[in-house]
């Protein structure tokens, strides 16, 4: 696999997107995480899964926007329905897993580590936060109801809405994440809870974690043809084009 490393540690599987400094989602990357979940699950010998980044600044920063802004509706279409559907891989997956917060975790990045049981993040100037809005396009409804789960009604409508990315501290204050660790222990930390719910009956944990997700899941599959439907109007409105444009030109490389 090109852009994502699989390792082993003490059983547990490490998962590190590896595509240059940000790590942004095309659709090559979510079919090697893809590939790698499955591969993972099917491994009697892998109690748990950690995903984290190869690098200390971005998780990852979401959509390739250089990228994906100028696919035609039908290639966009197909990438979107692979987050999609990665993402409710990843949710409903039924060994534990953690995410490893090396660096900032934005966007589509954000909602990736949502879709994990756990999510730990290292201490120090790094963000996290879906601002899907400021770019003119809604989060999916997976990642709102997670949210919703996660910090309750009130907060997760903050969060949304405001499009704002947070500091460890806030994060952690509101339920985002679930622990910050010193940048060089964070992986350590993170194999070590998964390992620790590996070590838990399997089959339990198995059945425990389908009760816990599966009524969300049923939710997103009933609205998921209508929802990406409407996120493709928005994707390509002009508001969105002008928007995503603009954020293209901040994050352009300096030459």
């Amino acid at each position: 696999m090109e852009f994502v490393h699989l390792e082993q540690q003490e059983g547990v599987a490490l998962l590190k997107l590896n595509r240059g400094v940000i790590n942004a989602l095309n659709l090559q990357v979510l079919h090697e995480v893809g590939e790698a979940l499955r591969g993972v699950k099917d491994d009697p010998k892998m109690c748990g899964l950690v995903l984290t980044s190869v690098n200390d600044k971005f998780f990852s920063i979401g959509f390739d926007l250089p990228e994906l802004y100028s696919l035609p509706l039908q290639d966009f279409a197909a990438f979107f329905r692979a987050f999609n559907l990665l993402c409710l891989d990843l949710y409903t997956y039924p060994k534990p897993t953690v995410t490893a917060l090396t660096g900032h975790a934005t966007a589509g990045g954000c909602i990736l580590a949502l879709c994990t049981d756990y999510r730990f993040m290292a201490e120090g100037r790094r963000l996290i936060g879906v601002n899907e809005i400021k770019l003119g396009v809604p989060i999916t409804y997976l990642a709102d109801c997670i949210l919703r789960q996660l910090l309750g009604e009130h907060q997760a409508q903050e969060v949304v809405y405001s499009g704002e990315l947070y500091p460890p501290e806030e994060a952690l204050k509101m339920g985002m994440v679930d622990q910050i660790v010193p940048s060089e222990e964070i992986v350590s930390v993170a194999v070590k809870k998964a390992r620790d719910l590996g070590d838990m009956p399997r089959d339990a944990f198995a059945l425990d974690k389908r009760f816990r997700v599966r009524g969300i899941e049923a939710l997103v599959l009933s609205y998921l043809e209508e929802d990406e439907r409407q996120f493709m109007e928005q994707w390509y409105s002009p508001d969105a084009r002008q928007r995503l444009k603009e954020a293209m030109e901040r994050f352009a490389p300096r030459g």
